[in-house]
């Protein structure tokens, strides 16, 4: 394929079509660097040498009902985390002060579970407040299933954007959990983009499924004009049943980031959780489709030392794209 032909034909509003989706997973590795180099005039258009920083905090561990396969803190998982249930506003404040001195742009407060109680929203919604009012920087909530009144809610806090992920393709989906229906999923994205919330919807690649099921994925996400994509890479956990999965390697890695940049150029496409251990050396390669990455550690795994990446990116000549540049009040 012309990859370069191809990424201008995609800044002209080319959507590709489901055989150009899959050579670009099955392109070969000697055309990877040309691949990749179609994916960044991309990227370059929307976002020039600029990266996004994101910084998570698990702030309810385990203690989850639902049965996702890929997933330490599931009620299937004998996985030896730490589980403890919603922490309380001055903890979700002392992140968001460590989220501003990592220059990240955007805090984002993860709990488990399959929706908030209203108990734990309130303490969401009532830290959001203080951190809006003290940061010049976006919150990011991902809190499981809403109702349109936790929406509002959030909304009405100041959280500027809400993750819910596909995780897989709707066929794939029953084959990683039962529990809860890849339309509830969807539904949660459209809930929380009518509240006026910006959307953000990813994937875990390499749970076992086909590459037609991550094309899939990437049409969806485009369906579903989520803002932000973060493209997860399964860290196959002990005691989760997807343990001792290893189906992916950093060469196929870089090419699904392409497909989603080729595929949803204008989005935020953030390298996520498992880029540590899939992507390895090739991790600076992965911002060239990228516009964004996690820095510190995720939900159950530990990340890469934040001044690695930032090391990373000074390397690449990239610049850190942020709001928090200082704080608004003390």
């Amino acid at each position: 394929m012309d990859f370069s032909h191809l990424s201008h034909q995609v800044l002209n509003g080319y959507e590709l079509t489901d055989e150009e989706a899959l050579n670009i997973l099955d392109c070969p590795d000697e055309e990877l660097l040309e691949l990749l180099q179609g994916a960044y005039k991309i990227r370059r258009h929307y976002y020039g040498n600029l990266v996004k920083l994101n910084m998570i905090i698990n702030t309810k561990s385990g203690l989850c009902p639902e049965n996702c396969g890929y997933c330490a803190q599931s009620s299937i998982s004998t996985a030896p985390i730490e589980k403890y249930r919603m922490m309380d506003k001055s903890s979700i404040l002392k992140g968001a002060a460590q989220a501003h001195q990592l220059n990240a742009g955007t805090y984002c407060i993860v709990a488990s579970g399959r929706g908030p109680s209203g108990k734990e929203l309130d303490e969401v919604v009532s830290a959001v407040k203080e951190i809006k009012e003290s940061y010049n920087m976006k919150v990011c909530a991902c809190l499981g299933l809403l109702k349109p009144v936790q929406a509002a809610k959030l909304k009405e806090a100041g959280v500027d954007r809400y993750n819910h992920n596909i995780n897989t393709s709707e066929n794939h989906h029953e084959s990683i959990t039962t529990s809860h229906t890849y339309q509830d999923r969807v539904n949660t994205v459209e809930l929380i983009k009518a509240a006026g919330i910006s959307p953000c919807s990813g994937v875990i690649i390499g749970m076992k499924e086909t590459k037609e099921d991550v094309v899939s994925m990437a049409r969806s996400l485009r369906a579903l004009d989520a803002d932000s994509i973060p493209v997860n890479f399964l860290h196959a956990i002990d005691g989760t049943p997807l343990e001792g999965t290893d189906e992916l390697n950093p060469r196929y890695c870089l090419k699904v980031l392409c497909l989603m940049r080729y595929t949803n150029p204008s989005k935020e496409i953030r390298i996520s959780g498992g880029r540590e251990v899939n992507l390895r050396s090739l991790q600076p390669l992965g911002l060239y489709p990228a516009n964004s990455i996690f820095v510190g550690d995720y939900l159950t795994t530990a990340g890469q030392e934040s001044t690695a990446d930032h090391q990373m990116l000074k390397d690449l000549g990239f610049e850190i794209d942020y709001v928090s540049e200082k704080t608004l009040c003390n």
